[in-house]
């Protein structure tokens, strides 16, 4: 037996999980190890769409979109649901994410754009050139004002599935990778591979499927989007970081 003396700390974990679900700071009350998984990983968070339906929010949103449409949207919830399992992340959040990340691909890209002035939402020259690309700009925006979603790491995500973004959080990487791989997905050249690896290493299938998508736009002779190429560039150094730091 061995007797240690440390200094006494009035607090509890139960006061933690309190700290963090009311957004106040436990800077200092932790290692700091474990405070950047504890916000990496949304752990203990309230989440703020407790009041959601899941059963009519999905019967409202069939009714909006076209039923192949409508079952890749489900797809996508399912598959984000199993990352967050895996990711040990809250599945509800990344159900209701990958269940309203196409809420607006029921709108053609003259809708978007009329959407976007409706709503001043700002419209890059990217956007411009490839207006569909926009329908996750404004999905966000009708998942806050049309779907009562009020929770920023949601919408976040929601704005973001299309062109990714350098440093996603977990929720954001993970419904840009649901995306892609769901079940319905079957055109991807290496997705079988994307898939697998995705469950071993989230940053490797993110760099997998922006390299993929970047070449496919490239054959295609479509534009890239700034923002997917920044992405691109900070997981190819994310990974190639990683991969140095196990070989050292």
């Amino acid at each position: 037996m061995h007797l240690l003396h440390t200094k006494e700390v009035p607090i509890s974990s139960t006061d933690l999980r309190k700290r963090i679900a009311n957004q106040k700071s436990i800077s200092g009350m932790v290692p700091p190890e474990a405070e950047e998984y504890i916000t990496s990983h949304e752990l203990y968070q309230k989440l703020s769409e407790t009041s959601i339906n899941l059963p009519k929010l999905m019967e409202k949103l069939e009714s909006k979109l076209k039923p192949g449409r409508y079952r890749h949207t489900i797809g996508v919830m399912e598959t984000a649901a199993n990352l967050a399992l895996r990711y040990c992340m809250p599945m509800e959040k990344l159900r209701i994410a990958g269940l309203l990340h196409d809420c607006a691909k029921c709108f053609d890209n003259k809708e978007l754009l009329a959407r976007c002035k409706k709503y001043n939402l700002p419209v890059s020259k990217a956007e411009k050139r490839s207006p569909h690309l926009l329908h996750a700009k404004v999905g966000a925006y009708l998942a806050e004002h049309e779907y009562g979603i009020s929770d920023p790491a949601i919408l976040q995500a929601i704005r973001l599935h299309t062109t990714g973004a350098p440093d996603m959080s977990l929720t954001e990487q993970i419904v840009f990778v649901a995306d892609y791989i769901e079940p319905n997905r079957n055109r991807a050249k290496r997705l079988d591979e994307i898939r697998h690896m995705v469950y071993m290493d989230l940053d490797m299938g993110t760099l997998m499927i922006l390299e993929d998508t970047i070449a496919y736009l490239k054959e295609k002779g479509d534009p890239l989007d700034e923002t997917t190429e920044e992405t691109y560039h900070f997981y190819k150094a994310k990974v190639e970081q990683a991969i140095s730091d196990r070989v050292q």
